[in-house]
Order: C-alpha cells, then sequence, then structure tokens
C-alpha cells in the first residue's frame, strides 16, 4: 500500500481565515437573515440539522470576498475545532451560493473523493486527526498539520470499488430517510384535517404529558470518550455520541428545553424516538399521557412556541411554559379511530430507521475491513 500526505494528494485544501485576516474577514463578511442573503455560510450545525436549516447567511460582497472557500457541492469538510472536532462531511447542493464557515477545513483530492470522504469518516480517519490536537479547553488541529497527515493511496480501481460499496449503503439510508418524511407528512396531514381546531382549546397541554425529565443524567463530553458504544447520547437537536449505557428505553417525544428550542418558523426542535438511548438536559422527555406518544409528536409539529420561549442569549422553554400551552382535546373515540390510521405509518418510520441503524452498524464492520491497515502508519 502507498501512503502520501493529504496535501499530495489534494487538489484543494483550506479554511475560512485563509481569506484574510481577522479584521478582514469581519469588515467584508457581513452576516444577514434569509430574505437579504446572498450565500450561505456552511457550518458544523448545518450538517448536524441535516442541511435543513436555519442556515447562516451572507450577503453577495461577502461571499465574493470568500473566494477561496467557495463551495459547489461535494466537497469534504473536516471541522477542526471544538467538541466536535474531526466530523468529517460533505458540501451540500443547495439552492444558494455556499462558502465554508469557520472552524472546518475543506479539500478536494486528485482521486476518488469518496474514499477519502469515508477513509476520514472511519474510525482509522478519526484516530488519525487525533494525533495532531493540542488545546485542552478548546481542543482544535490546524491546516498545516492537517497537511503533514499520512493517508492511503491504493490503486484508482480499488478507491472506486470501497467507495461504491459505502454510497450503495448510504443510498439506501437516504431513501429510507425520504420514505419516512413521506410517511410523516401524509401524519401531519391526517392530524390536520382530523382536528382542525385542536389550538382553540382551553385545557392545558401538561395534563395530557408525562415528563420524564428528573431522570435525566447529562454525562460530560470528556467522561462520554471513555465510555464510547452503541446507545445514542441525544442532545436538544441531534445525536451527540454514542456510548456503552443507556437509561431509557422505549417511545419518546424530545423537545427541545435549551439551545436549540425552534425552528425558523417557530414550531419546537423534536425528535421521535424509540429503543434505548440516553437524552442530555437539554431536552423535555415526554410521553403522551391520555393521548399516544404519536398524538403528542404531530399536535407539537404544527403548534408554535414562540410566546414560551424565555431567555435572550441563551433560548429556553421551561417544564412550566410547556405544559401551559393551550390545546383542545378530541373525544376518546376520535383518538382511537385516528391512531388506527396512523399507527401503521410510524410503525413503518420505526422500522425504516432500524433499518438505517442496521445499515450503519454494517458500515463500522467495513471501515474495520477496508481501513483498520492504516492505524500501523502514523
Amino acid at each position: 500500500m502507498k501512503y502520501r500526505s493529504i496535501g499530495e494528494i489534494c487538489t484543494k485544501i483550506t479554511d475560512y481565515v485563509a481569506n484574510g485576516s481577522f479584521k478582514s474577514l469581519k469588515e467584508n463578511v457581513i452576516y444577514t437573515n434569509e430574505s437579504q442573503g446572498y450565500a450561505v455560510l456552511i457550518r458544523l450545525t448545518d450538517y448536524r440539522n441535516n442541511f435543513k436549516g436555519p442556515f447562516q447567511y451572507i450577503n453577495k460582497a461577502g461571499y465574493q470576498f470568500l473566494k477561496k472557500t467557495k463551495l459547489y457541492g461535494g466537497e469534504i469538510i473536516i471541522s477542526n475545532v471544538g467538541t466536535h472536532l474531526g466530523t468529517t462531511f460533505k458540501a451540500p447542493q443547495l439552492d444558494k451560493p455556499m462558502s465554508l464557515g469557520p472552524n472546518a477545513i475543506v479539500i478536494d483530492t486528485k482521486y476518488n473523493n469518496d474514499y477519502y470522504y469515508y477513509f476520514l469518516s472511519s474510525p482509522s480517519g478519526q484516530d488519525l486527526m487525533k494525533t495532531i490536537v493540542s488545546g485542552s479547553a478548546q481542543p482544535k488541529f490546524n491546516k498545516t498539520a492537517f497537511k503533514r497527515l499520512l493517508v492511503p493511496v491504493p490503486p484508482l480501481e480499488e478507491q472506486e470499488r470501497i467507495a461504491n460499496i459505502f454510497l450503495q449503503i448510504d443510498k439506501k439510508i437516504a431513501l429510507n430517510v425520504q420514505i419516512n418524511e413521506n410517511l410523516l407528512a401524509l401524519a401531519e396531514t391526517i392530524f390536520k384535517k382530523y382536528f382542525p381546531n385542536v389550538n382553540s382549546g382551553k385545557e392545558k397541554i401538561g395534563s395530557y404529558m408525562a415528563n420524564f425529565d428528573k431522570f435525566r443524567r447529562p454525562i460530560a463530553n470528556r467522561k462520554r470518550l471513555a465510555i464510547q458504544g452503541k446507545y445514542r447520547y441525544i442532545g436538544a437537536a441531534a445525536v451527540n455520541d454514542y456510548i456503552d449505557k443507556y437509561n431509557f428505553d422505549g417511545i419518546y417525544l424530545l423537545l427541545g428545553e435549551d439551545g436549540s428550542v425552534e425552528d425558523k418558523d417557530g414550531y419546537p426542535v423534536l425528535q421521535y424516538v424509540f429503543g434505548k438511548f440516553w437524552p442530555n438536559n437539554h431536552v423535555h422527555v415526554l410521553q403522551g399521557k391520555h393521548v399516544s406518544t404519536e398524538w403528542l409528536y404531530l399536535f407539537f409539529r404544527q403548534k408554535k412556541v414562540s410566546t414560551i420561549i424565555t431567555g435572550a442569549v441563551q433560548q429556553k422553554i421551561s417544564q412550566k411554559n410547556l405544559n401551559s400551552l393551550t390545546v383542545k382535546i378530541p373525544a376518546k373515540d376520535e383518538l382511537v379511530k385516528f391512531d388506527q390510521i396512523i399507527q401503521p405509518l410510524f410503525t413503518k418510520i420505526r422500522a425504516n430507521e432500524t433499518e438505517n441503524m442496521e445499515l450503519a452498524e454494517i458500515k463500522q464492520v467495513l471501515f474495520s475491513q477496508f481501513f483498520d491497515n492504516h492505524r500501523e502508519v502514523r
């Protein structure tokens, strides 16, 4: 197996600060809102939100100033600062111009980009990047050290063969995600048809929720590093990590409590989860009471929460304010009839998500098969 430095295999390797000094960046790159924005600044948080927004926009002059980090889709992006250092993802295809945000490196290779995307995403690639990390309070690595890392350079045909295996798995995962989005959209349509006046009542939604917040136990990042495993450690908006233990098992609704609490349209940040997991202390952990958890999930997907959010710097939805939201609860027979229709949809959603979890485990096995030999080369 041949090895070359990342600098040698890349046609492009740059970062946000390559565009100029901090002073010039501050003066020339103007952050703006969606209506006035010309381009999207692609950040780690966008990847973690599946590129569904809310995005950070910049004006046209700022986009032109950031000429070294324009993105066109498909480039490899690596986070090089902070808790999620080493996270590797591809630049998306959006309907607006894009540029790389701070605290990340973007590369294009001379060879098969997909192969190197999967290599850097693998445990071997992640371990390799850890060898150049500095800083304890704020871990980071710089572009110069990253360029020096040695990576495998198998024949191009082998790169394409390996990349294609992973691409087929990811294609199936993406298909399942799309099917689930369609199923959820159908469930929402049925909900609105059955309960058009659900927001006009005077009852408190707190009477129809079981809250399990008292059982949450946050785990610091440094402690999670010592207990890596297969169970999801879930934050306000996404899975933050995987650890070797869990404290919840079943179907639950997670609603962002602080930090990420509402989307750009004013609806709460929600996660419908099932199986074994460990939530942190930034999410409310809920189940339906006298209504199904699926009914509760669909209710919150159409209920804006801007009026109950407090905090200017750190937004928060307290348990008290959450419970105070008003609702018109349907009659019991209507709830039963509705559940008979939508439960099969959610059964399929869970089956697709379970398959995706299994496919993710297969990817880990293949990562080991294709890339573990590189652990011996530093």
